[in-house]
């Protein structure tokens, strides 16, 4: 039987490459809680588990920083 692989969820990646921007834009955790519209305790929620990561926080960033999607998700 073949060794079961463990999938990423969509939530995770995309949580995974906003926190990768904020590293690389050395963003604090309270501007980047502004840029999702969330307060800073969620986005330690998000680090555990991303599935409570809504489109409309994603947009919310997305339009704050004036990105696309696919330029997130390029990171």
């Amino acid at each position: 039987m073949a060794k079961k692989s463990t999938r990423i969820t969509l939530y995770k990646r995309v949580w995974c490459k906003i926190r990768y921007w904020q590293s690389l834009r050395d963003v604090s955790d309270s501007e980047l809680a502004a840029y999702l519209n969330v307060c800073e305790r969620t986005l330690r929620d998000y680090d555990k588990n991303a599935r409570s990561l809504t489109l409309e926080k994603i947009d919310n960033f997305l339009v704050v920083n004036s990105m696309e999607l696919h330029e997130l998700l390029a990171l």
